[in-house]
């Protein structure tokens, strides 16, 4: 994304870097980035500008050569981040620049979100903005001194000028302002330990909803604003809230966004699939990049408010999504990949952003024929529909049963009416050059999908989902977890690489227990419970009970940060007190029960104050402010009683269950031969057990 540079905080600096001209292949240039496996880094390989991969031997020859560093961190689907290369880093004089006075690194900021969180503080500190490309200038050391996001070459040019006549004629001025800008990088999202009693009460939780609705568009969804962003994770969060509390405005509020998401342009309405965000306030232009996070996050989304509402909408979005995912992201070996650049080339061989989806007029009429007039009315390629370039972006503005009801069809007829449209025009639109593809795959990422296809299993019954939920899962286990119970990070053409990080542990964790919900097999859980007590050594600070985002063997990062606040993925910390929260019940762990409570205590008054910064922070005190079930199933049927459980929107109940005798601590005692008893407890309090699921769960409704 572009986001335009507040620069200069100082005025400038010096850089220094190594040339390298190698004609490999039919290629002008060749750097070190040739040796890389992330396909963001492979794309700058042969650029002029001697890029080097972050590690040791680059940091160490910065320090040899008293050199500053170029740290250009970006990602495969970066629009701006390719322009950024078109427009300077293709640039042979701009590419000589960085060489002789730099030593320049490049970075996928997936692959190393470790480097990314502490360079994008800085620039943040120095601008009071972020975003990708971001481009720093660092010491040899490492330590910041200049940065910004997109640079024109202009810009670039005079800030690399100045920098490096700076740092030749003044290094001590540099060293200065580095050292403040380090302290306030290392202060930043570490929390003040809250050494009150936790007390968490539900007016705290209700006046902080109350000061965000301020922020909430009520007639298009999402946030008030110029551009749109799904948030899965917050609106998860005010779905749970809004029925919990019977609180019908936000209800709707969250029903407006989904339905508003579902039918606008945002959503690939021929492949499915949802882009990053749209440009404008009602959801219609995307920016056309496809992230895996989003869509996994998303279908969690969809097909627990399909759970609340019944809308049939929801139901259709995750499954075209879903279709998607596998058609589009998924490896054979369960395995999902990345995302789908938002450029590809055109009819004129040219990059252009979404020139893979979009459609003319003309092209329409000839594919569709006489089906034509009736598509346009439903899809809105009209003046309604028009972009750019005579480009019309598909979106829809009424429901199908309005739609049918006004052009005198059944819904049958115009479902398959519509299916026809969407196979017809992928079919075409397969023929039209591909948006790139990033085919790493990512630990934390891949988990948020199995996340996914768990929610639209216990929604839709699909054994499908549940098989790729295992599937997935067992690939996690088979290649990303080590022998000594750590995680790796990435995973690329059989290799599994860099050291995993906090996020990546608590979405594993959360995934796993996930999945033990739907198949009641303890192995699942057991290793969650593995993975956290190897969360617990290497990543723990004891002294304030939170967790640091890099485990306790990382180096070369000149900050040990921790990653407190939720962003369009939730922080790793409030992912892992969630967890700790579960598996405090499943295993009744005090450790784990007590420091999930701590964890909250810290970011307790942050939460309330800035409620969409917390949301998942918020999710996790629902569990304190109101009655949270324990709801096990132990006998010959629970697994046919879970599904059954599942059927209904429960947010507040823990599942736990067994077809036989258990260990697990929440199980014990619980089994009777051809009998299968539902227990629904709250705080070790337990009420008569049922046979009825129906019962059950009328007997958890009646408490909300």
């Amino acid at each position: 994304m572009r986001i335009l540079p507040l620069l200069l905080i100082i005025s400038c600096f010096f850089i220094s870097c190594n040339r390298k001209q190698n004609n490999q292949g039919n290629h002008k240039f060749t750097n070190d980035l040739i040796n890389e496996t992330s396909p963001y880094l492979l794309q700058h390989a042969h650029n002029p500008v001697d890029w080097k991969a972050w590690n040791q031997e680059t940091l160490d020859q910065a320090k040899a050569e008293n050199k500053l560093i170029i740290i250009s961190v970006g990602y495969s689907a970066c629009h701006w981040c390719h322009v950024m290369e078109e427009e300077s880093f293709e640039n042979e004089t701009v590419a000589k620049l960085m060489n002789d006075n730099f030593i320049s690194i490049k970075v996928d900021r997936e692959e190393r979100p470790d480097i990314d969180q502490i360079y994008m503080n800085a620039v943040q500190l120095m601008t009071g903005k972020g975003g990708w490309p971001l481009n720093c200038i660092a010491l040899p050391d490492g330590r910041p001194i200049f940065g910004g996001t997109y640079f024109t070459k202009d810009e670039w040019t005079k800030a690399l000028t100045e920098l490096s006549y700076l740092y030749k004629n003044n290094p001590k001025k540099a060293s200065e302002y580095a050292e403040k800008l380090i302290k306030g990088i290392q202060k930043s999202q570490l929390v003040t330990v809250n050494n009150d009693e936790a007390n968490f009460k539900n007016l705290e939780v209700f006046t902080a909803v109350k000061s965000w609705q301020k922020d909430l568009d009520y007639k298009e969804g999402g946030l008030v604003g110029e551009t749109k962003f799904p948030m899965p994770g917050s609106l998860h969060f005010l779905l749970r809230y809004s029925i919990q509390n019977n609180d019908k405005s936000i209800q709707k509020y969250v029903q407006t966004t989904l339905t508003k998401m579902a039918n606008g342009g945002i959503y690939d309405a021929i492949g499915g699939g949802f882009a990053r965000y749209s440009v404008d306030s009602k959801w219609h232009i995307p920016h056309f990049e496809k992230m895996l996070y989003d869509n996994a996050q998303l279908v969690s989304l969809y097909s627990d408010a399909y759970l609340a509402t019944k809308d049939e909408l929801y139901k259709k979005t995750v499954y075209e999504t879903l279709n998607f995912v596998e058609r589009e992201l998924m490896a054979t070996d369960g395995a999902f990949y990345s995302s789908l650049d938002a450029d590809s080339k055109n009819k004129a061989g040219k990059q252009e952003e979404g020139s893979y989806y979009v459609w003319k007029k003309e092209e329409l009429q000839s594919i569709l024929q006489s089906d034509y007039p009736l598509f346009q009315e439903y899809f809105n390629s009209n003046e309604n529909g028009l972009w750019e370039n005579q480009n019309y972006v598909l979106f829809r503005n009424q429901s199908d049963k309005d739609f049918a009801l006004k052009n005198k069809l059944t819904l049958k007829e115009l479902d398959s009416k519509v299916k026809n449209w969407k196979q017809i025009l992928l079919t075409a639109r397969n023929k039209r050059s591909r948006p790139h593809l990033d085919n790493k795959t990512l630990t934390s990422w891949n988990a948020l999908m199995i996340k996914g296809y768990v929610s639209a299993y216990r929604a839709f019954k699909n054994p499908h989902y549940k098989a790729i939920a295992l599937k997935n899962a067992n690939f996690i286990i088979n290649n990303q977890l080590k022998k000594d119970g750590s995680l790796n990070h990435s995973y690329k053409e059989g290799k599994s690489s860099i050291v995993g990080f906090s996020e990546d542990y608590a979405a594993v964790i959360d995934a796993f227990i996930a999945v033990y919900q739907i198949t009641l097999d303890e192995k699942w859980l057991n290793k969650a419970k593995q993975l956290t007590d190897n969360t617990i050594t290497h990543f723990w600070d004891k002294k304030s009970s939170m967790f640091y985002f890099t485990s306790n063997a990382s180096t070369n990062l000149i900050a040990r940060k921790m990653e407190i606040a939720d962003n369009v993925i939730p922080g790793s910390n409030s992912i892992l007190a969630r967890n700790l929260f579960l598996l405090g019940h499943y295993y009744l762990n005090d450790t784990y029960s007590k420091t999930a409570e701590k964890m909250l205590n810290n970011v307790k008054e942050d939460a309330l104050q800035s409620p969409a910064e917390y949301y998942n922070w918020l999710d996790l005190m629902l569990n304190y402010t109101d009655n949270y079930f324990e709801v096990a199933l132990s006998g010959k049927d629970a697994i046919a009683k879970t599904i059954q459980l599942q059927s209904y929107y429960l947010p507040n109940i823990l599942i736990a269950g067994a077809t036989k005798e258990s260990k697990l601590p929440i199980l014990e005692n619980r089994f009777i031969n051809n009998e299968t008893y539902i227990y629904v407890c709250v705080n070790k309090a337990c009420k008569m057990p049922e046979r009825d699921v129906v019962i059950a769960v009328n007997k958890i409704k009646n408490s909300l």
